[in-house]
Parts: structure tokens; C-alpha cells; sequence
């Protein structure tokens, strides 16, 4: 549970990093935060000597509390040897094996880890950037929230680049920022997966793609290139669009009825894993049969892709590679060392679950 003077530190943080009261703004007295949040005087200015400590409020004597220039603030070298991951998953699909690999890297290296959750919501990210910002990081991975539209939390990344605090993102990084990231060529390795299936004499395919992290825009760029390449077979292409905040059964009923009205389809490529496993289940609850009727492929290489049947045809995610070369990096950047992106080229992994229309 949350002391009350970090409640009350913690919401007059928030509002001075966010601008709500601007460098040089007087502040609420001693009195007005005693009686907003119902606690004792003794509480109201442990809070603000914490702000005072963090440089993010001075006091003048007898005239009140102010907004300190926090973003200006000289910086003194962190000694700390904890190194923060904010990823948007913790506990299932492929984010153990990325934090793992993360975790076996810093701690060789004599840090500790500090992991939060965003559960791929940008106000979660926030709280999660504070507290890492509280917890005087040395250093931070980010796999960012809703890549591809979230731009609320901008300030608090120039924040860590006033303070000199080194990130590396993940998977994906926000349009604007320039940091080091270790991702994959998704689109590269989407549109060679498209190719596979026109190979195997399948002409119209359905591809099924998360668009608020930019992980599903490359993959659905892929997709849209290989048809492209194609100009006999444009016309085939489909797409279906979702939300990471759609609940699934949006996302199945969609393509349960896209495959009703297009009975033509024959293959459906989908943005992860996770959801291709999802889709097995819509298929066979619709009387058809994989990959017979309907072949489908996914991605990143899920632990539970071999076993289930038919194994799932796939493209590799480098795993617990890509958080230990995110934590290299990382600890090259706090030690001072200029430090480059990396890109992986995904494997293609054939399985049973494409049929072969050429025959």
C-alpha cells in the first residue's frame, strides 16, 4: 500500500512533469494539501522535502512553494546498479524468455533488474516511467506501448534524456525519439512468408494484423508488398484490422465472418502466434479443417507452436537473444560507449499447418 506522502509527492510530481504547474508556478500551501488530501502537516512536507531532494520544488521563506527548473537540473553521476525494463507483458506468450535474457545479462554485470507492466496501456506506461524515474535507474529497456499511436508519455522520455539516463527500446521504437533499438525485419520476413504461401499455389489470402504497435504495421506492410510484387494476384489480398484493446472475440468474429463471405480464401497469415493459435480454434468451431480448408501461419516462434497440430508454420523471434543484446548494449551505454541499433533477420519455420495447392 502507498504511504500517503508518496500519494501526495507522487501527484504533485505528476502534475509538474506533465506541465500542469509550469517552472516557476507557486503551489499549493502546506494548508490547501492538508486539507486536499486529508492528511497532517508533518506528512504534506515529508512529500515536499522529497520534491525538494528530486529538484523539482524550492521553497522561498515566507512566500510560498515553487515549481524548481527540474528539466534543467545538472546532473550527478548515478551510482546505482539497478537497471529498469518496461516491457508490455510480464508473464506469458513470448516476454519471460525477452526478460530472462535481460535479467541473465545485467546481473553478470553486478545490476539488478526492475521490471513493470504496462499491459499495453499508455497510462500504465507513465506510472512505470515515474517509478523508474523515482528508483534512480542507471539505465532502461523499453518495449513501448502502442507503438504506433501512443505519443503521451513524450516528456517523460526527454525527462531521461535530460538526466542522461541511457534507454534501448525493443521490438519497436516511438516515431521521434532516437535511441538504440534491437528488432526484427518484420517486414521482410512477412512479405517471404506471403511468397511461401503463393509458392504452395494459394492465391487469396487473409492477413489479420494488430496496428497500434508498429510491429503489426511492418508485418502488414509486408503483407501489402508481396501482393504488390504480384499484380496478377492484387486484387486477392484482405486485410483485417484490429486493436491491442479489442477483446478477441471482436477480433474472431470478424474474421469468422470475413471467411463466411469469402469462402474463397484459403490461407490466413496472422500477427502472432498467439492469435494464429486463437484462430485455429475460430476454424474448427467453424466446421473446417486445418490446413485442408485453411492453412494458416503466424509468428514469432511460440514455445506451444510446434505441439500443437497441425505445428504451426512460423517466423523465429529471437527471444532471450534479443533482451540480452538489449541489456549489452544498454550497459555499453551507461559506461559511456556509443552504441549502434540491431535488426535481426527472422527464420522461416515450415510446418504442417500450409497445404500444398499445387498439386
Amino acid at each position: 500500500m502507498v504511504a500517503k506522502y508518496e500519494m501526495i509527492r507522487n501527484q504533485l510530481k505528476e502534475k509538474i512533469v506533465t506541465g500542469d504547474y509550469l517552472v516557476g508556478a507557486k503551489l499549493p500551501t502546506e494548508s490547501e494539501l492538508m486539507a486536499q488530501f486529508s492528511v497532517s502537516r508533518f506528512t504534506v512536507r515529508r512529500a515536499i522535502a522529497d520534491l525538494e531532494n528530486d529538484n523539482y520544488v524550492y521553497k522561498v521563506q515566507g512566500g510560498g512553494m515553487f515549481v524548481d527548473d527540474w528539466r534543467s537540473t545538472p546532473i550527478a553521476t548515478t551510482s546505482t546498479k539497478l537497471v529498469g525494463m518496461i516491457t508490455t507483458h510480464i508473464a506469458h506468450y513470448i516476454f519471460p524468455n525477452i526478460i530472462s535474457g535481460v535479467d541473465r545479462a545485467v546481473s553478470k554485470q553486478g545490476y539488478s533488474l526492475l521490471v513493470a507492466n504496462t499491459h499495453n496501456q499508455p497510462s500504465r506506461e507513465r506510472q512505470a516511467l515515474l517509478s523508474m524515474l523515482d528508483n534512480n535507474v542507471a539505465g532502461l529497456i523499453v518495449e513501448p506501448t502502442q507503438s504506433a499511436t501512443n505519443q503521451e508519455n513524450m516528456d517523460l522520455y526527454e525527462r531521461f534524456a535530460a538526466l542522461n539516463i541511457p534507454i534501448v527500446f525493443i521490438n519497436a521504437i516511438y516515431p521521434g525519439l532516437e535511441h538504440p533499438v534491437v528488432k526484427q525485419n518484420d517486414e521482410i520476413a512477412e512479405e517471404h512468408m506471403v511468397d511461401y504461401l503463393f509458392k504452395k499455389g494459394h492465391r487469396k489470402i487473409l492477413g489479420v494484423f494488430q496496428v497500434d504497435d508498429l510491429q503489426g504495421v511492418r508485418r502488414m506492410n509486408g503483407f501489402i508488398h508481396a501482393y504488390q510484387q504480384r499484380p496478377d494476384l492484387a486484387l486477392d489480398s484482405a486485410t483485417i484490422m484490429y486493436r491491442s484493446s479489442d477483446p478477441i472475440n471482436l477480433v474472431q468474429k470478424k474474421v469468422e465472418k470475413y471467411l463466411e463471405a469469402n469462402p474463397e480464401i484459403t490461407a490466413i497469415v496472422a500477427y502472432n502466434d498467439q492469435l494464429a493459435i486463437q484462430i485455429y480454434d475460430l476454424v474448427r468451431e467453424m466446421g473446417l479443417a486445418i490446413p485442408e480448408d485453411i492453412s494458416v501461419i503466424g509468428f514469432d516462434d511460440y514455445l506451444l507452436s510446434s505441439y500443437i497440430q497441425p505445428p504451426l508454420t512460423t517466423m523465429t523471434h529471437e527471444k532471450e537473444h534479443m533482451g540480452s543484446d538489449a541489456a549489452k548494449l544498454l550497459l555499453q551505454a551507461i559506461n559511456g560507449e556509443t552504441v549502434a541499433s540491431l535488426n535481426y533477420e527472422p527464420n522461416f519455420v515450415a510446418r504442417e499447418s500450409v497445404a500444398d495447392r499445387t498439386e
